[in-house]
């Protein structure tokens, strides 16, 4: 096989697992794919029907004999067959080659399980990677993607808020030092937001409208001009659609409690963190990624409660997968950076 064409048969993947999004990055390409973590499954046979997009669009429209499920919850597996036929689709649609199995890196949270882990390694060799299968942890992932200098001894401190948890790590010398993950973050807001219509409007709204709302109406500090809009969904009372106006001050305070979380953690990492990094972390400053650091007011919140300099990654919704493509790229020289399943 030395003699074949070795792009061809060696694109190499990395991928961002991710509890909201899954996002592909081939070795010498760039992303190729950045897709829902969503299947569409027909209850009936137990075939999957649609992955990503196309099943992201079912969810609260789809028939009865159709269930649109997400096998990823707070950053890690819960359905391991569903997973492993997401993966496989994905994989299918980037990876041209039928006869080869691609060298893979999954990016995975700080705190995972020894079993968590082995699942998403075995997800991944299930849906066709070469053994072994690397895994980094997110946030370190996260800091390459966002440009930070994490082989150099001063501290940089990253928080990467996703779908399913929010991780907050203290990066030194090529190594996380002190790190925290809590699995309150982009999903925790939307129940928030969820909630707080149906206690305080009688109305129940979906989890696409809830994500709508925290995109256009979130955010964790006052602003300069608060807004208002018209949120449809189900009266609880008549089970009739109508519409309730609603105020970014509401929305705000409904959010309130998972922003604290995520707040919290921060300082909790900061409070364990050895001083003379700490001194670091003060002069380099914090950086968001992960889609969470779109929450306006989110770095003015960070700034107040800490006192530290705050800032988003240029790219935050891309950070992770580009520190796991990054990564991928010069693995032989980064292999202290990651952990691999056993050797064949």
């Amino acid at each position: 096989m030395a003699g074949t064409n070795p792009i061809s048969l060696t694109r190499d993947i990395a991928i961002d697992l991710g509890t909201a999004n899954t996002l592909i990055y081939i070795k010498g390409e760039g992303i190729v794919l950045d897709e829902p973590s969503t299947v569409a499954l027909d209850t009936a046979t137990g075939q999957v029907v649609a992955v990503g997009h196309d099943a992201k669009r079912m969810w609260g429209r789809a028939p009865r004999n159709i269930r649109v499920v997400r096998p990823l919850k707070d950053g890690v597996i819960a359905d391991f067959d569903l997973c492993e036929q997401m993966l496989r689709e994905f994989i299918r649609q980037v990876h041209t080659s039928r006869f080869s199995k691609p060298r893979m890196i999954v990016c995975v949270p700080s705190e995972i399980t020894g079993v968590e882990r082995r699942a998403v390694q075995d997800a991944a060799e299930f849906a066709g990677a070469r053994r072994p299968v690397y895994v980094i942890e997110e946030p370190m992932a996260a800091a390459i993607g966002a440009g930070l200098p994490v082989s150099e001894p001063s501290a940089n401190l990253i928080v990467d808020i996703g779908g399913g948890t929010t991780e907050v790590a203290v990066i030194s010398l090529g190594g996380i030092v002190t790190a925290s993950s809590c699995r309150v973050a982009g999903d925790e807001i939307n129940d928030s937001i969820v909630a707080m219509f149906r206690k305080e409007f009688n109305l129940d709204i979906g989890d696409n409208t809830a994500e709508d709302v925290k995109i256009q109406l979130g955010s964790a500090w006052p602003l300069e001009e608060e807004l208002t809009a018209d949120v449809g969904g189900r009266d609880v009372t008549t089970g009739l659609p109508r519409t309730q106006e609603v105020t970014t001050v509401e929305i705000r305070a409904a959010i309130d409690v998972p922003i604290t979380t995520i707040v919290d953690v921060i300082k909790s990492t900061l409070e364990r963190t050895p001083p003379e990094l700490a001194a670091d972390v003060i002069g380099n400053g914090i950086t968001l990624s992960g889609g969470g650091a779109l929450l306006t007011g989110l770095t003015e919140r960070i700034i107040h409660e800490t006192g530290i300099n705050t800032l988003v990654a240029p790219d935050p919704l891309l950070s992770v997968v580009l520190g796991g493509g990054l990564t991928l790229e010069n693995l032989d020289a980064m292999k202290g950076l990651t952990a691999q399943s056993d050797d064949e």
